[in-house]
């Protein structure tokens, strides 16, 4: 499963997949229906020979120290995710439209008829120390998501799909009986048995499976409730991918070295050094070539657009902006998010109006000169036809928004306008912080909202730091009552891991029957039926538009600047793992 993850900057960024469709009508992987000066670019670098050696600098773009949890059951944040990337790889390989081949460390075989998947790790994909992949490492995953003692943010009801899965979570049972190791622990395949089949399976990202693995054998003597905060974790951590940590300045950089034990073969870089660099010296960095491979502001685009000796290459993300409205909690004694009737952004009246007085078109063609752009719904057009071409989304109208307003009742009291109820209202709006532009675009939004009457203030009075901002998400801090964030989404569109009732990452807890019972449509038996299926996601899109519980914002084109002696570097789907490259294909022109 391909991991959906917080954003941590404005335009939208983290983190996971990339263009193509999933089980629905494709687009080619750096294209979108917008149309501006960014298609004339490649998803990839020109193709040359490449020498052996040398040593590749990356930057990753953050304006807070990365939490380094090198663990892709534990980990959230599309920062670690990009920090890790050189270890990092998925048990798939994909197609350009995300389909899951034989070409990846393991492989997939489906059968509808008994409910099962069976996953074989190939030969020779060996940890960094030596060790062989093992069906207890595949295994092992499975408990670390599912262990209440892990509190990992990444379990959610799709995994309760497999047999036994809810029982090991609810404490229940001591091991999770739909998983099977046909050869044991130490053979290379296991079966899961499901209660379901799923009709996104075929693709990777499609949440009823993991697509990682854990070094059991490595783990296994560190308790579930001290995993995250492990040295194994945080310090040396075990990957199978082509390099392993040989370095780290904890929040700062990581330095990588050939995985000499890599199935694939020997990696072509002698070393990877990633660096965070803040939003502010990013465009400096690009025009000084202090970095091989750096994503651009798409805000400061002019400042760097003519730079030489560098390949711009780009590619629309599976990936959005959106507004969030807290209305209730995570129960973790229940498993699940509970809404709270009288929560203050509990009216579908003040959400819809809060998402018709934002400017979002005239802000993205302000500061990004058209390389973000707004989104209508919560499915992106990448998917085909499983997005609602139709959907109109929030479009600019201060008009329809006070007459929203004016008829749900919340009448003016001087400047600001009261609640039904005729007490005052006061909503505090968390925003992430981000580059330069990010404080004025935030307070444009905030003066388009007084501009209706809403008395709408920044938590704090100020930008919340990125770990502070998650950590008040997670936590459903009550200071806040709404805020925007972004997903970074897994290539399979199903937007259960998100929404749905039990996933700790519905972050503004919204729970209904309607929204249960069309994401259960969504992924039911029938929508084995494309033409079914294709029908849900429109009515789910319809639905959440309506309700506006999660007002889709923008996206944005996410443009890299390549050293141009840089060969074996692409955005596209089935060169890429977790929505990142395959660095061991990566290395200097001879």
């Amino acid at each position: 499963m391909k991991k959906s993850k917080i954003l941590s900057s404005i335009g939208v960024v983290t983190a996971a997949a990339l263009t193509l469709v999933a089980c629905g009508k494709s687009n080619n992987g750096g294209s979108n229906q917008n149309v501006n000066s960014v298609d004339k670019f490649s998803a990839s670098v020109p193709s040359k020979a490449a020498r052996q050696g040398g040593t590749l600098k990356v930057a990753v773009r953050t304006d807070t120290p990365f939490t380094g949890i090198f663990s892709d059951e534990l980990s959230t944040t599309s920062v670690d995710s990009e920090v890790s990337q050189p270890g990092e790889e998925e048990l798939f390989d994909t197609d350009d439209n995300f389909k899951i081949n034989d070409k990846g460390p393991a492989t997939l075989k489906l059968n509808v008829k008994v409910k099962t998947a069976t996953i074989t790790v190939k030969k020779g994909v060996k940890w960094s120390d030596g060790k062989q992949v093992t069906a207890k490492d595949m295994e092992y995953s499975y408990e670390i998501l599912a262990n209440k003692k892990t509190a990992a943010q990444r379990y959610s009801s799709q995994l309760e799909n497999i047999e036994g899965m809810k029982e090991y979570h609810d404490g229940q049972a001591k091991t999770i009986s739909g998983i099977e190791m046909p050869d044991g622990e130490n053979g290379r395949q296991i079966i899961i048995h499901f209660k379901q089949m799923k009709p996104g399976m075929t693709n990777s990202g499609n949440g009823y499976f993991w697509e990682y693995v854990a070094p059991y054998h490595y783990l296994k003597d560190v308790p579930f409730d001290k995993l995250q905060s492990s040295d194994k974790i945080r310090k040396h951590p075990l990957y199978f991918g082509p390099f392993k940590l040989a370095k780290l300045v904890r929040g700062e950089s990581v330095t990588w070295v050939p995985n000499k034990y890599y199935w694939r073969g020997t990696p072509k870089l002698n070393k990877i050094v990633i660096s965070v660099i803040s939003s502010n010296s990013t465009s400096q960095s690009i025009k000084d070539h202090k970095f091989d491979v750096i994503q651009a502001i798409n805000t400061q685009w002019d400042q760097v657009k003519d730079t030489k000796n560098v390949n711009f290459v780009a590619q629309i993300p599976l990936q959005y902006n959106y507004i969030g409205f807290r209305v209730g909690k995570w129960d973790a004694k229940k498993g699940k998010n509970v809404m709270n009737p009288k929560a203050k952004m509990n009216n579908k009246a003040l959400r819809q109006a809060i998402g018709y007085a934002m400017n979002v078109d005239a802000v993205d063609k302000r500061y990004t000169e058209g390389l973000s752009f707004r989104v209508p719904t919560l499915i992106p057009a990448q998917f085909g036809d499983y997005f609602d071409k139709n959907a109109k989304g929030y479009s600019y109208n201060l008009k329809r928004a006070n007459a929203i307003l004016d008829k749900a009742g919340y009448k003016k009291k001087g400047k600001w306008r009261v609640q039904p109820n005729g007490k005052p209202l006061v909503i505090n709006y968390m925003a992430r912080q981000g580059d330069s532009t990010q404080e004025p675009i935030e307070q444009n939004y905030i003066q388009q909202w007084h501009k209706i009457g809403l008395n709408v203030k920044l938590l704090g009075g100020r930008l919340t730091e990125f770990n502070s901002f998650e950590d008040k998400l997670q936590h459903d801090d009550p200071s806040v009552d709404m805020f925007e964030a972004g997903w970074s989404l897994a290539s399979e569109p199903s937007p259960n891991i998100m929404y749905s009732e039990t996933t700790p990452m519905n972050y503004s807890r919204f729970v209904t029957p309607e929204n249960n019972k069309l994401m259960d449509e969504i992924d039911s038996t029938k929508s084995f039926n494309h033409k079914y299926r294709v029908q849900k996601f429109h009515e789910w899109q319809e639905y959440m538009n309506d309700q506006a519980f999660i007002i889709p914002e923008d996206n944005k084109y996410q443009v890299y600047a390549v050293n141009d002696r840089i060969t074996g570097y692409s955005l596209k789907p089935s060169q890429n793992t977790n929505g990142h490259q395959l660095w061991w294909q990566v290395g200097f022109i001879k």
